[in-house]
C-alpha cells in the first residue's frame, strides 16, 4: 500500500481527530497514487497517522477513514462502521426517521445516509467514499431489506473532487414520494425532487420548541419550505400559520402538508421572499406571536462571512420590529462558518437597532443523528435561539 509522508509540523489538528490531510501538509508518497485509492499516511518522523482514501484533485487530498493500523479499509469496514453508527442512533431512541451515517462525525468522511422508515437516501461527496458506494448499498440490503436505496449526489461539492452531480436508484426503482411521520404529524417525503435528501432531519427535535408558545398565537414561518415547522405550529394549538418560500413547488408541497394533518384551515402558505414581505408589513403595521427564520445558509465559505452577517442582521431585525411585546422569535443559521458566537452579536446587534430587547429562552442546535465531533468543527454547523422579544 502506498504510504503518504507529511511535511514537517505541528499537525494537532489532525492528531486531536480531525481526519482531512491538505495538499499542502503532504511532502512525498512511496508510489505513485490513483485518484481513490486507499493510502497509509505517516508523519515526518515515520509514525503511522491512518489510513485513508487519496484524491490529488481535491484540496483535502487524504480522508482518514481509520486510525487502526491493523483496520483494513473493505466490506466488513464498511459493515462494521455502518452497524455502529446504528446502534449509536438506537441508544439515543431513534428507530424510524434518522441519520444513520453523517460523514466526518461517523468516521465515514464523505458518507451521508438518511433512514426514512423503509427508505435510504445516499450521498457519497468525495472520490473515495464514491468508489464504495455499491459496496456500501449492498451493506444496506443485507442489513436492513428497505424497499429502496436512491442516490442523491446531485450537489455542487461533488464538482471538487472531480465527480459529475448525478442522481439515481442504487436498487430497484420505487416511488419516490411517500410519507413519513414525525412526532404524530404526517409529511410527504420526495427523495427525488426535495432539497437535500428531501427533508431536514436536523431540525425535527427543534420543532418542539414550538409547544407552549404557540397555543393561540399568529404564527409566521419564512423560508418554509415544506412546511414541517409551521406544521408543528398549528399542531400544538397556534390559531393561524401563513408560511413564506420563494420555491412554488416547496409552497405546493407544504400546502398539501398541511390538508394530509386537516390543518388547511389553519395553515395557509404563500410564494414569496421574506426580505419583501416583512418590510411591506412594516408599512402596514401587521405584527405576528411567532416568527421563524430558517434560511438557508447565507455563506459556504469564510470568504462570505461578512455579507451573511449583514443578510442575517437584516432579517432578524426587520422580524424583531414584527413579534408582538412578549412574542417570540425562532431563528437559525446553518452554516458553519457562522460560529455561534458570531451568531449571538449579530442577534444583539440587531436587537439594539430594532429597539427591542430579547430574552433568550432556549439555545438549539442540530439534531442527535448530527453529531458533533469538537475536534472537527465543520461538525457544528446548525445553530438557533429561541428569544423573547419585548
Amino acid at each position: 500500500m502506498t504510504k503518504v509522508i507529511l511535511k514537517k509540523g505541528n499537525y494537532q489538528r489532525i492528531f486531536s481527530g480531525h481526519p482531512w490531510v491538505y495538499s499542502n501538509e503532504i511532502g512525498t508518497f512511496t508510489a505513485p497514487i490513483a485518484g481513490g485509492e486507499i493510502v497509509e499516511v505517516y508523519d515526518s518522523r515515520n509514525r503511522f497517522v491512518g489510513r485513508g482514501y487519496y484524491n490529488v484533485k481535491s484540496q483535502i487530498t487524504v480522508r482518514l477513514l481509520t486510525r487502526d493500523i491493523n483496520e483494513q479499509i473493505d466490506e466488513a469496514f464498511f459493515k462494521t462502521r455502518i452497524e455502529s453508527c446504528l446502534q449509536y442512533r438506537h441508544k439515543l431512541g431513534y428507530t424510524e426517521n434518522f441519520r444513520l451515517a453523517f460523514g466526518e462525525s461517523d468516521f465515514l468522511p464523505g458518507l451521508i445516509i438518511d433512514k426514512f422508515g423503509d427508505y435510504f437516501v445516499l450521498q457519497t461527496l468525495s472520490l473515495g467514499m464514491d468508489k464504495w458506494k455499491e459496496v456500501i448499498a449492498k451493506v444496506l440490503m443485507e442489513r436492513f431489506s428497505p424497499k429502496g436505496i436512491y442516490e442523491r449526489n446531485d450537489v455542487p461539492v461533488r464538482k471538487l473532487e472531480g465527480l459529475p452531480e448525478q442522481k439515481h436508484f442504487l436498487s430497484d426503482p420505487f416511488a419516490t414520494k411517500f410519507q413519513l411521520e414525525e412526532q404524530g404529524v404526517k409529511i410527504w417525503v420526495d427523495v427525488e425532487a426535495g432539497q437535500k435528501t428531501g427533508f431536514f432531519l436536523d431540525q425535527k427535535e427543534n420543532r418542539q420548541a414550538l409547544k407552549h408558545i404557540a397555543m393561540g398565537a399568529e404564527v409566521l414561518d419564512c423560508f418554509c419550505y415544506t412546511g414541517a415547522f409551521a406544521l408543528f405550529a398549528a399542531k400544538f394549538g397556534a390559531s393561524s400559520v401563513l408560511g413564506l418560500d420563494v420555491s412554488e413547488t416547496a409552497v405546493a408541497q407544504a400546502t398539501e402538508n398541511a390538508s394530509l394533518n386537516d390543518f388547511g384551515k389553519c395553515c395557509t402558505f404563500q410564494a414569496a421572499n421574506a426580505f419583501d414581505m416583512l418590510p411591506l408589513w412594516a408599512k402596514e403595521k401587521k405584527l405576528f406571536d411567532i416568527i421563524i427564520l430558517d434560511p438557508p445558509a447565507f455563506t459556504k465559505n469564510r470568504a462570505g462571512i461578512e455579507a451573511a452577517a449583514r443578510g442575517y442582521k437584516e432579517i432578524n431585525l426587520r422580524a424583531m420590529k414584527r413579534i408582538r411585546s412578549g412574542g417570540f422569535l425562532l431563528t437559525f443559521s446553518c452554516s458553519h462558518f457562522m460560529e455561534p458566537g458570531l451568531f449571538f452579536e449579530m442577534l444583539a446587534q440587531a436587537a439594539f437597532d430594532a429597539g427591542k430587547t430579547i430574552r433568550q429562552v432556549a439555545f438549539l442546535s442540530q439534531a442527535k443523528d448530527h453529531p458533533i465531533v469538537w475536534s472537527i468543527e465543520e461538525s457544528n454547523y446548525l445553530k438557533g435561539f429561541v428569544l423573547q422579544v419585548i
